[in-house]
């Protein structure tokens, strides 16, 4: 396992779409274990593979408790099957975003079907932080940061944010 660097917005591959996974093989088991590994030492609780400059539909995220063990989960090809016409509002943040926060509207429960470490076939109704974290990782395979979510001038002053410390050499 490898620790890989993570894509900071403005960067271009964040926009990318990424491109859907043909088989889940050993080279893909690895990629998916140093995503987890990269998305632990940052620290995060997802990753999408494009945030390591990989356009594959592939996330991981761990979304227990620093208090309990490790708990990874792996999407390969994810999709929403269904969303609820309710919407909630949570704070999110991201690994390509460092540092900065703000709400974002999502559907409240969600329907995936994705393959999982070893290539079969699941499905998961998911709500709570589970919801919010597929929807905001899916989001990244299709080019999409949490802040495209925000009024254009909040992003307008995030993407400020990070410039500033990109050039400084420091967190945003």
């Amino acid at each position: 396992m490898a620790i890989r660097q993570i894509l900071v917005a403005p960067d271009a591959r964040l926009k990318q779409k990424s491109a859907p996974v043909e088989r889940v093989d050993d080279a893909l088991r690895a990629l998916m274990d140093d995503m987890l590994e990269t998305m632990y030492e940052a620290p995060g609780i997802g990753l999408a593979a494009i945030q390591i400059g990989v356009a594959k539909r592939v996330i991981v995220m761990d979304l227990a408790r620093e208090d309990a063990p490790a708990a990874p989960q792996y999407f390969v090809n994810p999709e929403i099957l269904w969303a609820s016409d309710e919407t909630t509002l949570c704070e999110e943040g991201c690994l390509s975003v460092p540092d900065l926060y703000d709400e974002v509207e999502r559907p409240t429960r969600v329907k995936v079907r994705y393959l999982d470490y070893y290539g079969e076939i699941r499905e998961v109704d998911a709500e709570g932080m589970l919801a919010v974290c597929l929807q905001h990782e899916m989001d990244h395979l299709e080019g999409i940061l949490f802040i495209d979510h925000l009024s254009k001038l909040k992003r307008s002053m995030m993407m400020k944010k990070l410039e500033k410390a990109k050039r400084l050499g420091a967190p945003a």
